[in-house]
């Protein structure tokens, strides 16, 4: 009998290195859908991921660099000399999250648009990028001082407009942190402009899904005081003004159509081999 438990011991011990092992030999690439399958398991619409795997998978990302995927300022994706065209590498996709890169030349513009009860996480593998990010002001955190100003303000708008709240203004420069958007939280809205030739890796978890109502809705976005000069009553419930200094922190967004001057094209990724189960 103890013969036997010093070979289940050994046997672990075993498995252990091997593990250790086949972790090393994976490429960076292969490292991260391994882990969006372990961290998304157990996930669907809506779900968010434990703060123990939102944080494994952001330092994947984290570690991640242009030449894990094959990429770098000199492809002609970031050719500044034609017509700002976004590429969109594809390289992964299941029912529980989609991996891809998009590609921006400089100047080049993702407008405003959502990511419905998804869980997002970008990195910023090379460049400078603007985002701009809002939330829904109902669906802000009412613990905080904005769910209180949040709680004071009718969200809807006569002309089908909700209102939201400023979440995110401001350049990144990689190497910089991977940036994470919740379902309700974190700026689900958002907006990138590329100051100079950018690629920006997503994971979403889960992915888009037509049939599912998880389709990308873009937005106008108008200021509050654009709205109000328009006779439009925010109402505080106390019949009180919105303090102008509040009101810089949000706009009325209002669905569009896609944009017609958006020009996406789609590339299957070219990188290192992806092992398929």
């Amino acid at each position: 009998m103890q013969m036997g438990i010093e070979q289940r011991r050994s046997g672990g011990k075993d498995q252990s290195r091997k593990s250790k092992r086949r972790q090393k030999k994976l490429s960076p690439i292969q490292r991260l859908i391994e882990t969006c399958e372990e961290v998304f398991a157990d996930c669907g619409p809506g779900i968010v991921p434990s703060p123990e795997k939102v944080e494994k998978l952001a330092a994947v990302l984290d570690g991640m660099t242009p030449a894990d995927v094959d990429l770098g300022p000199n492809k002609p994706y970031f050719n500044s000399n034609r017509a700002p065209v976004i590429t969109y590498r594809h390289i992964h996709e299941c029912d529980k999250f989609s991996i891809g890169i998009f590609c921006l030349p400089p100047t080049s513009v993702i407008p405003l648009h959502n990511h419905p009860e998804m869980t997002v996480f970008s990195k910023l593998l090379f460049g400078t990028m603007h985002i701009k990010a809002y939330d829904w002001v109902n669906e802000v955190d009412k613990n905080t001082d904005q769910g209180a100003i949040a709680d004071a303000i009718d969200p809807s708008h006569p002309d089908g407009s909700r209102l939201a709240k400023l979440k995110v203004n401001a350049e990144f420069t990689a190497p910089c942190g991977t940036s994470i958007l919740y379902p309700a939280d974190g700026g689900n809205m958002h907006c990138f402009t590329a100051r100079t030739a950018c690629a920006v890796l997503d994971v979403l978890g889960p992915p888009y899904c037509d049939p599912e109502g998880r389709h990308c809705q873009y937005y106008f976005e108008f200021p509050v005081t654009k709205l109000s000069d328009k006779n439009v009553t925010i109402n505080t419930g106390n019949n009180v003004a919105m303090p102008d200094e509040e009101e810089e922190g949000y706009a009325w967004l209002k669905e569009r159509d896609n944009p017609e001057d958006l020009a996406i094209v789609g590339e299957s990724y070219s990188g290192r081999k992806i092992a398929k189960k």
